[in-house]
């Protein structure tokens, strides 16, 4: 399918890996599941696929690609503060050419850390290269350090509300598109707005090579993190279209596993489009027809055509996020509901809720009988609602931390999982 193991290159003890071609076509066809092989999984570890002669990438939670020109390394993401070392360690494992270039494809941190690994080799800083927006990101998350620490915490269900700092911000900005050539080698970098504000696509016109960042990731499109910044559902899918019209021939994304083959390329890209272009259009047909946000986010769904692709599935963000997205956008942030405009506080409405069913217990009564019968959403307001009027009562406590578990059970998406796992928690750690 393209691409040459690297495993009989590498001595003893370096970084190896299987044939990423040959799992990404297991992905593609369906042999495996995307279940077997999660984008965007925990884990310190690196892998390698050599690509081409002088391209290698490197898998990891957020993948690298490294490119050797004989004028010096070209590096494409770096990996989080985790996952650094051993990107770092994977690259030198195949080549000591020193760190050149640097590109960021967006300012997430888990995608730009090891490049100060190879600063710290003492051959001199390297040029690090990102949209114009990148800076203004990495100021923001020095304005919301803690507040970020606990959506980690929270989304990933890490240890620690801990969010990275000491960003490496880059030396050189563009707006629209910008030429890079190291050696010979050249990297077409190109701005879309779609997961960020602040994305760049690399291509690399003369091995037909994509660097998509996370534009595309082997999952529905991370378009609606509920915790997160705008994301940019219809420019996104344009940026997917000018992607698949380039015939590339291996695809490098920013989450997952390599892809080659010019006519799969295409395919998963334009499907891609395909299903982001139609929630928007569903969404924004709703909106302009009055519908409120409750409304439409039980309504919408993605176009029937392309939902049951292997790389689409809803096992990091879902449609139902993305559609919330659409909406923040263009419609602002009241959802069309008048008693949401200016709303009682949650507990004020718990308690007067719980008073007249007969009590918080009443309430977390029902809650587990609808649960156990798979009514997870209704269980799940009333456990709420129960245990915001009456949050010291263990037998609430326990009701919660039951109701929530099993929902995060039933739930595909990593958002979903952490959200309702870290409500469970929450209920369980609490003192008698």
């Amino acid at each position: 399918m393209g691409g040459t193991s690297i495993c009989h290159q590498l001595t003893s003890g370096a970084y190896v890996s299987e044939d990423l071609f040959e799992l990404s076509r297991q992905l593609l066809s369906g042999e495996t599941s995307i279940g077997d092989h999660h984008p965007l999984r925990m884990g310190t570890q690196a892998a390698i696929q050599l690509v081409t002669e002088s391209v290698i990438f490197v898998e990891s939670f957020a993948n690298a690609i490294a490119t050797r020109t004989g004028a010096g390394l070209v590096l494409v993401d770096g990996g989080s503060p985790l996952h650094a070392q051993a990107i770092f360690g994977a690259v030198r494992s195949w080549t000591d050419e020193r760190l050149d270039t640097a590109i960021y494809t967006h300012g997430h941190v888990d995608h730009i850390y090891a490049i100060r690994n190879f600063e710290a080799e003492g051959n001199g800083p390297a040029r690090v290269v990102a949209h114009q927006a990148v800076p203004d990101r990495f100021k923001r998350y020095e304005l919301t350090n803690g507040y970020n620490g606990v959506i980690n915490q929270r989304q990933f269900q890490l240890g620690g509300p801990l969010f990275p700092a000491g960003y490496r911000y880059p030396d050189e900005t563009y707006n629209d598109s910008l030429d890079v050539t190291v050696g010979g080698t050249e990297f077409s970098l190109h701005h879309d707005r779609g997961e960020t504000d602040d994305g760049t696509w690399v291509w690399m016109p003369q091995a037909k090579i994509l660097c998509t960042g996370d534009l595309f990731i082997w999952a529905s499109p991370n378009c609606g993190n509920p915790q997160k910044a705008q994301r940019y559902c219809d420019e996104w899918a344009v940026a997917l279209r000018k992607m698949a019209a380039l015939g590339a021939e291996f695809l490098l994304p920013g989450h997952g596993l390599p892809i080659a083959g010019a006519d799969v390329i295409r395919g998963v890209l334009e499907d891609t489009a395909t299903y982001l272009e139609s929630l928007f259009t569903q969404t924004i047909e709703m909106m302009n027809s009055g519908a409120r946000l409750d409304e439409i986010i039980h309504t919408v769904q993605p176009a029937a055509e392309v939902s049951d692709r292997p790389w689409l599935q809803p096992v990091y963000d879902e449609p139902e996020f993305i559609v919330r997205n659409i909406w923040r956008l263009y419609g602002g942030w009241y959802d069309g509901n008048p008693a949401n405009l200016k709303p009682a506080a949650d507990r004020a409405l718990a308690t007067e809720l719980a008073t007249l069913a007969g009590g918080a217990d009443k309430l977390s009564e029902r809650a587990l009988e609808l649960s156990n019968v798979g009514e997870h959403r209704l269980a799940s307001h009333l456990v709420e609602m129960a245990s915001l009027a009456a949050p010291d009562v263990a037998e609430v406590r326990s009701a919660r931390a039951t109701v929530f578990a099993a929902r995060g059970q039933t739930e595909t998406s990593t958002m979903a999982k952490g959200v309702f796992a870290w409500a469970a928690n929450e209920s369980t750690d609490q003192p008698e």
